[in-house]
């Protein structure tokens, strides 16, 4: 796992609590040695406890919003719900690393 999650650990999972998140994943290149410091984005996989129906949107972007401004460069934040191409879930699924779990 690169530098930038692990020196922003704490604020992650005060994040989490704070926007109802029950589990939190890291993907992609962030995991690997292709991670460029400089130009790449971070790609998060994310589950929501169960929200009131109008709290979805203000939870999610607050979410996205949060992370991007911590990690200081672009999040891909993806709802484990919204991935219907069964190969690209497996290739998470083989690869992810949890950030935090409720």
């Amino acid at each position: 796992m690169v530098d930038i999650i692990e020196k922003h650990l704490s604020e992650i999972q005060q994040a989490c609590r704070r926007f109802n998140v029950s589990r939190l994943e890291i993907f992609g290149s962030a995991l690997s040695e292709n991670f460029n410091p400089t130009s790449s984005d971070i790609d998060l996989l994310v589950e929501f406890k169960p929200l009131k129906q109008g709290q979805h949107a203000d939870t999610y972007f607050g979410l996205l919003e949060t992370m991007k401004r911590l990690f200081g460069r672009n999040v891909d934040l993806v709802m484990t719900t919204a991935i219907k191409n069964p190969y690209f879930l497996q290739e998470i699924n083989n690869k992810k690393q949890v950030l935090y779990a409720a």
